[in-house]
């Protein structure tokens, strides 16, 4: 079992900074692989980005290369998105997601999903 809660979302002017954190339960996380997903209204979630197990390999979506930073640290059972350069496409509410088979760019892959955390950027 495994329950994520998605925190650090907020209001922000764009070219401004947020770091996003998705606290998991359980003591397995390091077993398992993270990613984030955004979901802007009317618009299909989309993969922002994603990281290994081992926390050593990460990916990212085109449209975050650059500005966005995927992280983990197992000791605190914490994934992070640091992002940066924000612009107002990157509107969205922020999904953290977490699956035991590997990493993947698709959202019906991960099994376990938090509730989303509101991120809005103006200009």
């Amino acid at each position: 079992q495994m329950q994520l809660v998605e925190s650090g979302g907020g209001l922000v002017q764009a070219g401004g900074s947020l770091r996003l954190s998705c606290a998991a339960s359980g003591r397995t996380f390091s077993s398992y692989a993270m990613a984030w997903f955004r979901q802007a209204p009317g618009k299909e979630r989309e993969f922002v980005a994603a990281i290994r197990r081992s926390g050593g390999s990460t990916y990212s979506a085109d449209s975050v290369k650059g500005r966005f930073t995927i992280s983990r640290d197992n000791s605190k059972n914490t994934v992070y998105l640091q992002m940066n350069s924000l612009k107002p496409e990157d509107t969205a509410i922020y999904y953290c997601a977490a699956d035991n088979s590997g990493v993947s760019t698709i959202s019906w892959s991960y099994r376990y999903w938090g509730q989303g955390t509101q991120v809005t950027v103006s200009s």
